[in-house]
C-alpha cells in the first residue's frame, strides 16, 4: 500500500503541471473478455461517469448465453493494486431487476443514465479524476448463485480524460529541433566549425533519443497508459502525423492498387476496440471487437487508420524533405540574386558557388533522420500487404536509404584511411576538403575522427531495432528480448568506445544510451514475463515517465542554449575547448574563403577545392 501512496504522491504534483478541466470524469469504451469462455461477448460498451451531477450514463450491445440467477463480483486495481472486491447481487438491488433471473440471448441496452447515491461518490477519492493516465481496470466476475461457479468475466479500462500526451510536448521537441539544426547550419556558414558541430551533435542526440521513445511506444507488449501516452508525444519523429489530405491520399492509392483500406476509425461508435492487454487474458478478434497492439495501437492513438500508417510516414517525410530543398533552393536565388548586385559577403558567395554539395549533404542529413521510421514501416508493409503496389513502393524506398547511408559510411571510412596513410592524421581529408565535409559531414562531426566509423555501428543499430520492431509484433516477448539485447551492447559499446568528439558530448550520449537500456528492462517487465505483481508494473511506468522526460528536459535545455549561444555570440567557438583531432586546423575558412590567403593555401595543398571525393 505504501507503493500506491508514493505513486500517487508523485501524480498528485504532476496533475499541477498538466492543463486544468472544470469537468469530472471517469469513463471506459471497451468492454474485454478476461476468461475463456462463450458465454458471453461485447460488441460495443460505453460508460460515462460524471460525479458533480452524479450521474451514470451508460449503453451496452452484446450476447449472452447465461440463464438463471447470478452474481457479481467486482475488483478494482488501481496502479495494480488490487482494492477488496465487492459482490452485487442483482436480485437484491432494485436498479438490476431486469438480470434477475438472466436470460440468454441478444443484450441491447440504448444509452441511458442512473443516478448514484452520494454515499457512493464520496468513497471515491478525488484524486481518481484528476492524476494524469489513470492505470485503473475494474473486473468483474459473472458467478451462478446456485453452484458459485464462475460464468464469465469482464473487464474495463477506467480513463479520467487527463493525459501526459500533450500537443504542445511534440511540437516543443519538433520545433526545437528543428530550430537547432538550423542554427547549426547557420553557424556553420559563419565559419564557427567547432560551435556548429557542437550543436549538431547536442540536436541529432535529442532527435535520437526522441525517436527512441517514440520506438518504445510501437513495442507490442502492454504497457501501463501513461508510458502509452507519454511515448505518442513523439510518434511525430516517425512521421505519425494526422493530415486530413494525408489520409485521402493514402486511402485513393490504396484503393486504386488493389488494396482494401481499413475502416476501423469510422467503425468506432459500433465496435469496441481494445488496447492490448497481456496475452494470457487476450481474446480472438472479431469484426465488432478489435484489438490493436504495438504499431497499429499507435496509429489508433493518432486517429489513423493502420492501413494508412506506411503511406502516412513516407508522404511526411517526402513532403518535409521537399520543404527543406525548396528552401535551400529559395536561398540559392536569392545569394544569386545579391552577387549581381555585388551585395554578397563571403561566407553566402561560397554557398552560392557549392550550393550543389550543400544540397547533397542535406538530402544525406535528411536520409540519416528519416532512416529509423523509414526502415520500420517499409520493413512493417512487408507483413501487411496493404497492396502490391506499396510492396514495391517500400521495398525501393527500403534498398535506396540504406544504400546511400552504407555507401556514405564506407566512403568515410575509406577517406579516414587514406588519410591516415597519406598525413598520418584521420581529420586531414575528412575536413580539409569543404566538399567532403558539407556531402557527408552531418555523419561524421559529432565523433572523434578516430572514430569516424562508428556511424556504420549506428547505422547498423538502428536497423536491427528496425527490423525486430516492425516484424516482431506478432511475438511481443522476442521483440522485448531483442531490444535489451540490443540496447545493452549498444551501451557497453559507447561507454568503452567513447567515440564522440568531446568528454561533455560523450556523457550525454552515453546516458541516452543507459536510459534507453533502462527502458528495455521496464518494457520486459511490461511484457509479463516475470508475472510481477500489478502494483510493481504500475510503479514502473510511473518511473519510466519521470526519468524519461527528465531526461528530454535537459537535452531541450542543452540545445536551446547552444543555439542562442552560437546566434548571439561573436566568436561562439571560445565557447568550447578545440578539438582534440586538430580537425580545426584543417578546416577551410568558408567566411574567407575568396581571400588571398585562402588562395594560397590552397595552391599550397594543391587547389583541394577540385576535388574528386
Amino acid at each position: 500500500m505504501n507503493l500506491l501512496s508514493l505513486v500517487f504522491g508523485f501524480l498528485a504534483i504532476l496533475r499541477l503541471c498538466l492543463p486544468a478541466s472544470a469537468v469530472r470524469l471517469i469513463e471506459s469504451n471497451a468492454l474485454n473478455i478476461c476468461q475463456d469462455s462463450s458465454n458471453f461477448t461485447a460488441t460495443y460498451f460505453n460508460v460515462l461517469f460524471t460525479p458533480d451531477n452524479r450521474t451514470l450514463t451508460f449503453s451496452f450491445d452484446g450476447v449472452a448465453s447465461i440463464s438463471g440467477k447470478v452474481t457479481a463480483d467486482l475488483t478494482l486495481y488501481v496502479y495494480g493494486y488490487a482494492i477488496p472486491q465487492k459482490t452485487i447481487d442483482p436480485c437484491k438491488t432494485d436498479k438490476m431487476k431486469g438480470f434477475c433471473p438472466m436470460n440468454a440471448g441478444p443484450i441491447d441496452v440504448p444509452t441511458a443514465s442512473i443516478e448514484v447515491g452520494k454515499d457512493v461518490v464520496s468513497k471515491i477519492p478525488g484524486i481518481a479524476y484528476t492524476v494524469p493516465d489513470l492505470d485503473a481496470t475494474v473486473r468483474i466476475y459473472v458467478n451462478s448463485s446456485a453452484t458459485g461457479e464462475s460464468i464469465t468475466c469482464v473487464e474495463a479500462r477506467l480513463s479520467n480524460d487527463k493525459t501526459v500526451y500533450q500537443a504542445g510536448v511534440g511540437w516543443t521537441t519538433a520545433i526545437i529541433s528543428g530550430l537547432g539544426l538550423a542554427a547549426s547550419a547557420f553557424t556553420s556558414t559563419q565559419g564557427h566549425s567547432n560551435a556548429a558541430a557542437h550543436l549538431a551533435g547536442n540536436t541529432l542526440a535529442l532527435f535520437s533519443f526522441v525517436q527512441a521513445q517514440a520506438m518504445v511506444g510501437m513495442l507490442a507488449v502492454h504497457m501501463p497508459p501513461m508510458v502509452q501516452s507519454w511515448t505518442q508525444n513523439f510518434q511525430w519523429s516517425m512521421g505519425v502525423i494526422r493530415v486530413g489530405a494525408v489520409q485521402k491520399i493514402g486511402t485513393w492509392y490504396q484503393r486504386s492498387t488493389g488494396g482494401m483500406p481499413s475502416t476501423l476509425l469510422t467503425q468506432l461508435t459500433t465496435t469496441s476496440v481494445n488496447v492490448l492487454k497481456k496475452r494470457k487474458r487476450a481474446v480472438a478478434e472479431s469484426p465488432t471487437n478489435v484489438i490493436v497492439r504495438g504499431i497499429k495501437r499507435v496509429g489508433l492513438k493518432a486517429a489513423i487508420e493502420d492501413t494508412n500508417l506506411f503511406l502516412t510516414s513516407i508522404i511526411i517525410f517526402t513532403f518535409f524533405a521537399l520543404v527543406v530543398m525548396i528552401i535551400v533552393l529559395v536561398m540559392k536565388m536569392v545569394c544569386a540574386g545579391l552577387a549581381k548586385r555585388g551585395r554578397t559577403g563571403p561566407a553566402w558567395g561560397y554557398f552560392l558557388a557549392e550550393w550543389d554539395v550543400v544540397a547533397r549533404g542535406v538530402l544525406y542529413r535528411l536520409v540519416f533522420i528519416g532512416f529509423a521510421p523509414l526502415s520500420i514501416f517499409c520493413l512493417w508493409e512487408f507483413t501487411q500487404h496493404d497492396s502490391s503496389a506499396e510492396i514495391v513502393v517500400a521495398a525501393f524506398i527500403l534498398a535506396s536509404i540504406i544504400g546511400a547511408l552504407v555507401w556514405a559510411a564506407l566512403k568515410i571510412i575509406l577517406l579516414m584511411r587514406k588519410s591516415i596513410s597519406m598525413h598520418r592524421n584521420p581529420a586531414y581529408v575528412l575536413y580539409s576538403d569543404t566538399t567532403c565535409l558539407n556531402r557527408w559531414g552531418f555523419l561524421y562531426v559529432q565523433y572523434r575522427a578516430t572514430a569516424a566509423s562508428f556511424i556504420l555501428v549506428v547505422i547498423g543499430y538502428l536497423f536491427v531495432k528496425a527490423l525486430f520492431i516492425s516484424l516482431g509484433q506478432s511475438v511481443p516477448i522476442v521483440q522485448t528480448v531483442a531490444l535489451l539485447v540490443i540496447e545493452g551492447l549498444m551501451l557497453i559499446g559507447v561507454s568503452i568506445v567513447r567515440p564522440w568528439m568531446d568528454k561533455r558530448t560523450n556523457t550525454y550520449n552515453i546516458a541516452i544510451a543507459a536510459v534507453n537500456f533502462l527502458n528495455a528492462i521496464f518494457v520486459l517487465f511490461f511484457s509479463g514475463v516475470f508475472d510481477q505483481p500489478g502494483i510493481v508494473s504500475g510503479v514502473m511506468g510511473v518511473c519510466f515517465f519521470v526519468i524519461n522526460a527528465a531526461l528530454t528536459l535537459v537535452l531541450i535545455l542543452l540545445v536551446i542554449y547552444a543555439s542562442v549561444m552560437a546566434v548571439i555570440s561573436k566568436s561562439p567557438d571560445t565557447h568550447y575547448k578545440p578539438m582534440q583531432d586538430d580537425r580545426g586546423s584543417f578546416i577551410q575558412s568558408q567566411v574567407r574563403l575568396g581571400s588571398e590567403l585562402d588562395d594560397l593555401g590552397a595552391a599550397a595543398r594543391g587547389d583541394m577545392a577540385e576535388t574528386k571525393y
